[in-house]
This record gives C-alpha cells, structure tokens and sequence, in this order.
C-alpha cells in the first residue's frame, strides 16, 4: 500500500487542517487521533482498510502539521465543529467514525449531533468516564514535559517509550519523526500547541465542573446513536475500566459491541497493532 496524500483542508474557524488520504474509493471512514497524537498513528491500521473505504486521518487543529488556533480554543465541540467543515468540504455526508481518546470524544460528541449520518461508529479506548488512574498519569506526564526540546529523534523517542511502554519500536519511531519539527537552532520541539497541554493540566472548581457537564453530554450523545458502534478496549488499560465499557455496550449504545485487545494499554493500535487491526476490521468489514 502506497503511502498517504496529505492534503490541506480549512477548518471551522478558517485553520489549515492537514489530511491524510490513503484512498479515494468505497464509503468515507475518518480517523481521528488522541491528545498528543497525529495523523500518523494509524498508518499499521489504515492500510487494511483502504482497500475497502475511502480511508482518511485528520491532524486535529494545533496537532501534527494542522495550525495552531491563536486563541487556543480547543475544547471537544470546537474539534467537532472541525469534522463537520473536513466533511463539508469533501463533499463528504455519511460515514464511518474511528477515533482513539481524544479523537473518541471529539467522535462522541458528533455522533450526538449527527447521528443520522454516521454508517458507523468505532471509541477506542475511551468513554464519558475515565479513570482517574489515566487522568493522573496523563496529567503528571504533561506538567512534567510543558515544552520539551530534544538534541535528536532518538532523545524524543527515549522519552516516548517511557510514555507508551508497551508501543512497537516502529511506532515509538513514527510518533519521534511525525510529532517533531526542527528549530533554526537544530535542536527539535513538538509540533503540538503548547497550549494544549495546558488544556489537559486545567484544574481547579471550573475544570472539574466542565468535566462534569462533558460526561452527562456524552452519555447523553451515545444514546442517540443507532449506527452498529464497536467499543474497543486495552485489556491493560488505565483510561477506559471494564465497568465504563460493560455500560456503554450493555445499557446506552443502541447496537453497540465490545472488543477487548490483549497486550495492550490505552494507545491500542501502537501496543498490539495486529489485535487492533484484527478487531476494528471484523467490525468494519462486516458492516
């Protein structure tokens, strides 16, 4: 399989948001990446889904190579608002939704506003509720590294494989090339919005009662969803617990199923790749 086109598209605010595009035939599924991420996390998984869908990953805004919003907005409904002028512009109406952590939120709130034109729905590794294991770990791993710089790929990709333990080499060195960018003095920066990570550390009496009102939303979001929608989950994972998924499945999604992955934490398509495809694909093919 070739490698992806990127492409630029503008956003809902007029941002350049870069694409990837590893095919233009076959019913649209759009890829959607978590906090930190990029476009680029997918590439094990894409290729074995490209034959079949139109396949496309999106850089959310202040991300991979999309701009940065000078006004940092980057909360889940200005994300969504993103999808809804990606799609627009591809003349895009229905299709399948994958989104991985961030990327599931930003997938579960506009799966609540549109619901009638997802052909399918796939969370990976996230829901309405985390546990506080991962939010701590993921908060304790930004403060830590506000705004790093790195002597070469390999000092950042040391510092990746301290965050995702369980990650291929392979993708430890996807996520070093495609998550940094050179500085004139040589020295490299991760292309991210510093400003996201302030984001994620928010604290304080407004950040846990904005998170309070995200979670009903998105309970509330999944369900109006009638689409088959796949729940996947690290067997290991510190973000999504059992219970969390067993309700999603069992009592909101309308047609929901879940898929648990072995040997795998939160960032399911880096640890267990071969897992990952294998359950994602079952789902998406049979559909």
């Amino acid at each position: 399989m070739a490698s992806p086109t990127p492409r630029t598209l503008t956003g809902s605010t007029g941002l350049d948001l870069n694409l990837l595009e590893w095919s233009r035939e076959g019913v649209p599924l759009l890829l959607l990446h978590g906090f930190g991420n990029e476009a680029h996390i997918w590439d094990d998984f894409a290729p074995s889904v490209a034959p079949y869908y139109r396949t496309l990953a999106l850089d959310h805004r202040g991300h991979g190579d999309s701009a940065w919003d000078p006004d940092g907005n980057y909360d889940y409904e200005r994300l969504a608002d993103d999808v809804e002028a990606v799609t627009a512009a591809l003349e895009i109406d229905r299709f399948v939704l994958i989104g991985h952590s961030l990327g599931g939120r930003v997938s579960t709130f506009f799966a609540g506003r549109h619901p009638e034109r997802l052909a399918g729905l796939v969370l990976v590794d996230i829901g309405p509720e985390i546990d506080a294991r991962g939010s701590l770990r993921i908060r304790d791993e930004t403060v830590a590294n506000m705004e790093p710089v790195f002597g070469s790929l390999d000092e950042y990709a040391r510092l990746l494989s301290l965050h995702y333990p369980a990650a291929t080499a392979e993708a430890i060195g996807r996520m070093a090339l495609h998550g940094s960018k050179q500085r004139e003095d040589g020295k490299l920066v991760l292309k991210q919005d510093p400003k996201w990570r302030g984001v994620m550390q928010g604290d304080g009496a407004d950040a846990e009662e904005f998170e309070e009102a995200s979670i009903q939303q998105q309970w509330d979001a999944l369900r109006k969803v009638p689409c088959p929608t796949l729940v996947v989950r690290g067997a290991a994972s510190d973000i999504l617990s059992p219970d969390v998924a067993d309700r999603m499945v069992d009592d909101e999604l309308q047609n929901g199923k879940l898929a648990v992955v072995p040997q795998a934490g939160h960032s399911v398509m880096t640890d267990n790749p071969d897992g990952f495809r294998d359950a994602v694909t079952a789902f998406v093919l049979a559909e």
